[in-house]
């Protein structure tokens, strides 16, 4: 039935409990991606949903299998990625079973939905249900399947099985619309600013076509990276990450226009960025994520896309076209002002690259058709402010839940869902490390990938944060790893960057048309200290 409804790529690690299922799946014609380890497994299916724009699969086996996705299963909740987990589950009358657990009240613990198999009547009704639910309310969902269900023939009376229809995205309020367009009229410096609801919803091109409407300014949220990439009004990101000319310029918005953000700590800079005089308007499906985190003038309930082609009518009806404040002399200042233009002392030495020089020339070495999968840590700034992304489909950011660990497993998440272009998988040296075992499987599956690692040889955010306080940082300092070995030895080719002239290599590999993956060790200069989070210990 999953591979009747679509459903192509399977990830995960099978057990007793599932193999069965993933077997079957795979016999209707799916394939199935092996990882090392169901953390893995979950973050891969996570990705992959986020690029693909279908719904992610994932299949475990009971209990610590299915504990073991749990970190991933949160961050794939909190970013509100559609999701399907297989999990098996211990049959009712195991009372004794080592694997016995409360699977339901784990998974509702962390945000997912919890589903069941309930029996061989319903149980195609049950995974049609399971996946649609993912997909309309786009949240994680796990299915359990008791062992004793799986197990009992399916009766010939069961009834077929019938797609819920899918639901129309939901349409803001005609008033509303109309309100909006009453402030937009009245606003000389516009900003629209875009989230992952306006990426879910698909909502780049109407959104352009408001900011062409009143000379709006475009910006994006992190994870909402790539949305307006093609258009010569785009800031980028919005938060720690803007440049600043980006930072200047948001600052300066007598009206922020947001959709599908949330304007949370990290993308208003801990609230700086929107000054008070901004009248604030935000667009959301969720009436709860309206005003959460601060105060917002008006509030609207709508699909993005939708309140967005709503907004595009209603100004056309009014015949409202306004320059706002674009104009040829801002449009370069944009062009010529954006992270990669900015000068900076470079700290590199005859050991070490600067994170800065290294992300800088990364960009003009590797394909634009690319995809980057970032990790959590204090070099996360880098690439997402340096590596340029041909779209919001080719960024994966998964810091909902702010884990270490996940960037590797995503990346080959999304390399699957878009093996037609090169994926980056942006890693600190403590992440590569707790997710040495999808190394693995990156080189088993044969990837086109980069695993770029920023190697300081310690946890560099708690490096930063306590330094100055005079802690000692021996907990938090390793001894160095040789990761471009640890590649070699996995099958993939390694290369180790100290200066920028050892990018030669690097250049040489991405010119090949068949190429296996590599494993970019660069040892980064361990004394700079990344802006954005010198701001976010200064927020908090």
């Amino acid at each position: 039935m999953l591979a009747g409804l679509g459903v192509r790529d399977v990830f995960g690690l099978v057990g007793s409990g599932n193999f069965v299922v993933t077997n079957s799946l795979v016999a209707a014609g799916a394939a199935f991606i092996a990882s090392r380890h169901e953390g893995g497994a979950v973050a891969m299916a996570d990705a992959y949903a986020r690029v693909s724009g279908r719904l992610g699969v994932c299949s475990v086996h009971q209990g610590p299998g299915l504990t073991n996705t749990i970190t991933g299963l949160t961050e794939a909740a909190k970013s509100r990625t559609p999701l399907l987990v297989l999990a098996g589950d211990t049959a009712a009358a195991a009372i004794n079973s080592n694997f016995r657990l409360d699977q339901d009240s784990v998974v509702a613990s962390v945000g997912a939905i919890p589903e069941r198999i309930y029996g061989p009547a319903t149980a195609v009704a049950d995974v049609v249900r399971a996946a649609h639910r993912a997909q309309t309310e786009r949240r994680p969902v796990v299915l359990m399947m008791p062992l004793d269900v799986q197990a009992v023939e399916q009766p010939d009376s069961a009834p077929s099985p019938r797609s819920a229809a899918p639901l129309p995205p939901p349409r803001p309020a005609a008033s509303a619309v109309a309100e909006v367009a009453d402030r937009l009229a009245g606003a000389e410096r516009p900003l629209i600013l875009a989230g992952r609801g306006a990426v879910l919803a698909g909502a780049g091109e109407p959104l352009e076509r408001v900011g062409d409407a009143v000379g709006a300014l475009l910006a994006t949220s992190a994870v909402a990276n790539g949305l307006f990439s093609r258009s010569q009004w785009n800031l980028g990101i919005s938060g720690g990450f803007a440049s600043p000319l980006a930072s200047e310029l948001i600052a300066q918005a007598d009206l922020v226009l947001a959709f599908g953000a949330s304007l949370n700590a990290w993308t208003t800079a801990h609230g700086k960025l929107i000054g008070p005089q901004a009248v604030v308007i935000q667009v959301d499906l969720e009436p709860r994520a309206i005003g959460v985190h601060r105060k917002v003038d008006l509030g609207v309930l709508g699909d993005a896309s939708e309140t967005a082609s709503a907004l595009v009518s209603e100004m056309a009806a009014r015949s409202l076209a306004r320059k706002g404040w674009r104009s040829t002399e801002l449009a370069e200042r944009i062009r010529t002002h954006r992270w990669r233009d900015e000068t900076y002392a470079d700290r590199g030495d005859d050991e070490h690259i600067d994170p800065r020089t290294l992300s800088i020339a990364l960009d003009t070495i590797l394909p634009e058709q690319r995809t980057l999968a970032v990790d959590s840590g204090h070099f996360m700034g880098y690439p997402a402010m340096y590596l340029r992304v041909p779209g919001p489909d080719a960024f994966v950011f998964a810091q909902a839940f702010m884990s270490v660990g996940l960037g590797l497993a995503g990346a080959i998440g999304a390399a699957v869902a878009r093996p037609d272009r090169m994926t980056v998988a942006a890693l600190g040296d403590g992440g590569a490390l707790m997710a040495l075992p999808e190394l693995e499987t990156a080189a088993r599956l044969g990837l086109d990938m980069l695993v770029l690692i920023y190697n300081d040889a310690a946890y560099g955010a708690e490096v930063h944060h306590f330094a100055p306080a005079g802690h000692p940082l021996d907990i938090v300092r390793f001894p160095d790893t040789d990761f471009a070995a640890i590649g070699r030895a996995l099958g993939l080719e390694g290369i180790t960057v100290r200066r920028p002239a050892d990018l030669a290599g690097v250049r040489k590999w991405a010119e090949r048309k068949h190429r296996p993956g590599l494993v970019l060790d660069a040892k980064v200069a361990p004394g700079v200290f990344a802006e954005w989070l010198e701001e976010a210990f200064r927020g908090h």
